[in-house]
């Protein structure tokens, strides 16, 4: 639970944002934290996990604040944004001061108070949250809580610049080039930032690329193939060309991918793909990838294109943010 600043606890696996109260649900993130604050503690990560014995001494494994800041003393602080950015991560920060309080059996655990909402747009020297709690414990767990602050709204900043110029027509997609093990929490940010989420990973969505198209000897036998085994997925088929934009449509595909396309190749696929669907009855989403760039998105939104996905969402620039003591 993560206390706000009004003194009431709120389930930390929903964050409250900036757009009317809209609730952002997170993933599961309890052995992402676990591993997290298991490698700069040196211990064992189920150390951190429900049903663990809790023992004081993992705050020993601060060898620094153990020894200097000792065991006894308090801390109040706050979090303060380095930089301007959309703010993502609160709850999460919230949860790595629980687990941490709770693998060491801390009475009083540590208290996060959000000052703002998750989504916020904050300037540079805005405090953002306030921390307060047995002093060893805060230590222990700050740059852990940081680090997922940092990255996460490093890529929900990225993302609502994205999604500002893309315009309310044209759809922001991620892609799945995210760290490895912060997929889940990467995906959270991006809807943070306005974005949409493409598939989750190689279950929940069939996407047949140009190596499968090889094997399976064409775009009518790939569809075929995988509609045959996953007729209940969406189904989407990459395409390099109008003619395979064509055909892709009329295999049945949901969405086509119009590969490293130009502005102008981009808008003729987008009227292929409309016109093969029409004939057939159908409505097919289309998305542009490869060569898309931020300052590309003011053209794009003019082709027609559904969505655009990009890895720059995901793969992108920290924000800094630091503790300071009051």
């Amino acid at each position: 639970m993560v206390r706000t600043a009004h003194g009431r606890t709120a389930d930390a696996r929903f964050a409250t944002g900036h757009r009317t109260g809209l609730m952002y649900e997170l993933p599961s993130i309890t052995d992402t934290i676990a591993v997290a604050l298991a490698e700069d503690l040196g211990v064992e990560a189920s150390r951190f996990l429900a049903g663990a014995v809790p023992s004081p001494d993992v705050l020993t494994h601060d060898v620094t604040s153990s020894s200097v800041v000792g065991l006894d003393a308090q801390f109040s602080g706050v979090v303060v944004a380095r930089e301007a950015c959309t703010v993502c991560g609160l709850s999460v920060a919230a949860e790595v001061f629980e687990a941490l309080s709770r693998a060491a059996g801390i009475f009083e655990p540590v208290e996060f108070f959000p000052l703002v909402p998750e989504g916020a747009r904050v300037e540079p020297g805005c405090a953002v949250a306030e921390v307060d709690g047995l002093a060893a414990a805060v230590l222990c767990a700050e740059r852990t809580a940081l680090d997922f602050m940092m990255v996460l709204s490093g890529i929900a900043t990225q993302t609502a610049r994205w999604v500002a110029a893309a315009g309310p027509a044209l759809a922001v997609c991620d892609t799945r080039k995210t760290l490895p093990g912060l997929r889940a929490l990467s995906k959270y940010a991006v809807r943070v930032g306005g974005g949409t989420n493409h598939r989750d990973g190689l279950h929940d969505m069939v996407l047949v690329k140009d190596n499968h198209l090889a094997r399976a000897g064409g775009v009518a036998q790939a569809v075929a193939q995988a509609r045959a085994a996953h007729p209940d997925l969406v189904l989407e088929v990459e395409a390099d060309s109008l003619e395979q934009a064509r055909e892709a449509v009329r295999a049945g595909a949901d969405i086509v991918l119009l590969d490293n396309m130009d502005d102008e190749q981009l808008t003729r696929a987008v009227g292929v793909c409309r016109e093969e669907a029409s004939t057939h009855g159908r409505t097919v989403l289309t998305e542009a990838s490869g060569t898309i760039t931020l300052a590309r998105l003011a053209t794009l939104r003019h082709t027609g294109v559904d969505r655009v996905s990009a890895s720059a969402l995901t793969l992108t620039g920290v924000i800094d943010f630091g503790l300071d003591e009051r």
